[in-house]
């Protein structure tokens, strides 16, 4: 069932802290480099989960009060958005501080990122094939590696690993997507004997759909079935909350509605929450939309039974 959210009083909103990339995806935060990158919030730990040239890519854990490893704790494994070139770990920071109170691990991931492309420029030709450097494929290969990475280490993780959601907004929630229901474009350095695939998905204003009426054509050109988990549903997917404004300006709320009625036709769970006058990016710590969706997530994994009593949001 579509669930509508309105405005609860009649205040301007707030402004946007998220700026548009030149391809005009909105960037939660601003790309940061090596030397400037700095641990999400509430992290307790960091990991380096792949190694590409000299460069360690690294995962952030934040873990509930009473933790220890030989829990068997649900997780969720959060990517940023940013249009697939900017962004960095901690914009799930308050996510992961009202889960982990709820008794989850939560992982924030770096993942690399794209150039910028200069679209006045190099106006990009969408019916051409793309090469795989022009596409989202590292961003995929970095988010496939890191599940299995979180999956392979679950026992020293104190987590199940039957129990790990994929979470992200706008391109993160793209990858966080592919987790859970998409193959392919596999790290070749990875074990692949280890799944990659969530066993759940929140999604935040994701870009999920690439393919010729969605967002990122322009990236993977006629390649949209390889990238675009809108066009991969199937019954092994996993289950899914989205959260979309009815104002964003990259997806549409037919898009959001055509993905859960795929989904819903297959027997899969499949939850679908709209926020009237919402514009991308709202769902955002600092926005009054945020207490709202905190709530509806932690309902999804409660009725998966991966939490238990009533949300505590404060």
């Amino acid at each position: 069932m579509n669930i509508i959210r309105k405005p609860l009083c009649f205040i301007a909103f707030l402004a946007m802290a998220a700026v548009f990339s030149t391809n005009g995806l909105c960037q939660d935060s601003k790309p940061k480099s090596a030397a400037k990158k700095k641990k999400p919030k509430y992290a307790d730990s960091s990991e380096t989960y792949k190694k590409v040239g000299e460069r360690e890519l690294k995962l952030y854990i934040t873990r509930p009060d009473g933790w220890a490893a030989t829990d068997q704790r649900p997780a969720v494994v959060f990517f940023h958005g940013g249009g697939w070139v900017g962004g960095a770990p901690g914009q799930f920071d308050e996510h992961c501080k009202h889960l982990s109170s709820r008794g989850m691990t939560c992982i924030q991931v770096e993942y690399r990122l794209l150039p910028k492309p200069n679209w006045k420029k190099d106006k990009p030709e969408i019916s051409k094939t793309k090469s795989s450097s022009d596409t989202p494929a590292i961003c995929i290969n970095d988010a496939k590696s890191a599940m299995r990475w979180v999956r392979s280490h679950a026992k020293e993780l104190g987590i199940d690993p039957n129990r790990i959601a994929s979470g992200g907004g706008s391109a993160g929630g793209h990858l966080a997507a592919f987790l859970g229901t998409t193959d392919g474009s596999d790290d070749a350095q990875d074990d692949l004997s280890v799944s990659a695939r969530s066993n759940a998905m929140l999604l935040f204003n994701p870009v999920y759909d690439n393919g010729p009426n969605g967002w990122g054509r322009a990236r993977v050109g006629d390649r949209y079935q390889e990238f675009s988990p809108a066009h991969n549903i199937s019954k092994d997917d996993a289950p899914a909350i989205v959260f979309l404004g009815t104002e964003d300006k990259l997806i549409p709320v037919d898009t959001a509605k055509k993905f859960q009625a795929q989904m819903k036709e297959l027997g899969l769970k499949s939850e679908l929450h709209l926020y009237e006058g919402a514009e991308h990016g709202f769902f955002n710590s600092g926005k009054k939309w945020f207490p709202m969706t905190i709530v509806e997530m932690d309902k999804f994994l409660t009725e998966l039974g991966w939490l238990k009593g009533e949300p505590t949001v404060k």
